[in-house]
């Protein structure tokens, strides 16, 4: 969505395709209930969620989810990413596997805890 303007996580949401929108939302609330103190944020035009610096940022794309715990995130819990695509920061989960949920909120506690 590189030319679509938004400015919150809602209206993000909003323009994805239909079917993508409930998986998104589920990130989000996940995402939400892990780190009830962060505030939603849009940075690097993606849903992130801040506290005191960002914890995670999520997005949709044709073919997959793009999780970004920073690369620490991901060296952290690279055990348990084997399944999926990674690079420093990224983790791509394609949008016909299940999306680990538990796994998410995991990185996200993690994630408040290096700060």
């Amino acid at each position: 969505m590189p030319n679509t303007k938004f400015t919150n996580i809602d209206e993000y949401i909003a323009l994805l395709p239909p079917e993508q929108q409930p998986a998104m939302q589920q990130i989000r609330a996940v995402i939400q209930e892990a780190a009830p103190l962060a505030q939603e944020r849009i940075s690097y035009h993606m849903p992130s969620f801040w506290q005191g610096n960002t914890l995670i940022w999520f997005a949709a794309t044709t073919h997959h989810i793009g999780i970004y715990p920073t690369a620490a995130g991901v060296a952290a819990f690279a055990d348990r990413l084997t399944k999926y695509d990674t690079s420093k920061g990224t983790i791509r989960i394609p949008w016909s596997e299940s999306i680990p949920f538990d796994l998410i909120a995991a990185i996200t506690r993690f994630r408040i805890s290096s700060l």
